[in-house]
């Protein structure tokens, strides 16, 4: 195995994350939906809280595609 099909799997690998981004964002929303239609006057409370997941979520994201791209690129 050469070294740039050897760099293409490890980046394969590296963006696997990418769906237990999704799964976890989905889930973050779901929730969201789910409290507020129980109880629409806490919405001010949960939607920081979950905007704040979203990013967090989000920023794990990132950091997988950054480290696919130091994989292929450097």
């Amino acid at each position: 195995m050469d070294l740039a099909s050897a760099k293409q799997i490890g980046a394969g690998i590296a963006v696997i994350a990418l769906a237990g981004v999704g799964v976890g964002i989905g889930n973050i929303f779901a929730t969201l939906v789910s409290s507020v239609a129980r109880n629409p006057s806490a919405r001010d409370n949960v939607f920081g809280l979950a905007i704040l997941g979203f990013a967090l979520t989000e920023a794990v994201a990132l950091y997988a595609l950054v480290i696919a791209f130091i994989i292929l690129f450097v």
